[in-house]
């Protein structure tokens, strides 16, 4: 049976899954489903159609399903949707989506939220994600697994970042990130690509190697570019990291993140 602690409340018409524990003065909406063997620490706010999977734990003043914030937002009910197995640490935020960007905000399972992160409005966020501490996603982001988001950087709305990227502390995100790029820098600029993430998903030394060269030529090869990325097409049956890198390239819609010496 899941264990609701007298101060909380949880209003009628939310479904609190078996085994999970409701700490003290939790707010729990309506239209709020949470997951069994959950444990809600305490002081924490879910609202809005938020569904949330087994096995989380939420610590004191998150706040979860609030409003998008965005000027299109007219009310509507909306949804954010949590997997299973995350840690969402203290004062952490994630708003539901807009009606306007799909109505839906989603996390994947497994992340890990330290305290004060925030996922904004129709965001889309992976699994095995780790967000450090005020980590901030705009609305409209798209992220995708194994990603690190460093402390006190923030991406900007409807920006993409590939699988497995690396984002060191205190950067602005303005620009798409390949997948398994590392980037730095107060305005964030591609240094490389995320070797020890790469390494701890089984990658072989060839792989690396195949990789690191293809790396090599399209963002620090003769020429523009443009140039370089057009040869480099043919390198995709190599290896599916490097197929998966001209693929993310080939969808975006907005500027990629380059290095700082990139033409």
């Amino acid at each position: 049976m899941s264990k609701i602690d007298p101060t909380a409340r949880v209003a009628d018409g939310a479904v609190i899954g078996e085994g999970t524990e409701i700490g003290p003065y939790c707010i729990i909406g309506p239209n709020v489903v949470i997951g069994a063997n959950c444990k809600l620490v305490g002081h924490v706010h879910i609202t809005a159609q938020t569904t949330i999977g087994d096995d989380c734990i939420i610590y004191p003043f998150a706040s979860l399903g609030t409003p998008p914030q965005s000027l299109s937002y007219r009310g509507e009910l909306t949804k954010l949707q949590i997997g299973s197995g995350c840690t969402i640490r203290e004062s952490v935020t994630m708003n539901a989506g807009t009606v306007a960007g799909g109505g839906i905000t989603t996390v994947g399972d497994r992340g890990y939220f330290m305290n004060c992160s925030h996922v904004g409005h129709d965001c889309h966020v992976g699994n095995d994600v780790i967000f450090a501490t005020s980590a901030t996603l705009g609305g409209h982001a798209e992220i995708g697994d194994f990603v690190f988001i460093g402390g006190l950087s923030a991406v900007h709305q409807f920006t993409r970042i590939g699988p497995q990227v690396m984002v060191g502390g205190v950067c602005g995100v303005r620009d798409d990130i390949i997948p398994f790029g590392l980037v730095n820098g107060q305005y964030a600029a591609l240094e490389g690509l995320n070797l020890i993430g790469m390494k701890r998903r089984k990658f072989t030394k060839q792989r690396l190697a195949t990789v690191r060269g293809f790396y090599q030529k399209l963002f620090h090869g003769p020429g523009t570019f443009a140039e370089r990325l057009e040869a480099s097409r043919p390198l995709a049956g190599e290896d599916p990291a490097i197929a998966e890198i001209l693929d993310f390239i080939g969808k975006g819609k907005r500027p990629l993140c380059l290095p700082a010496i990139a033409k």
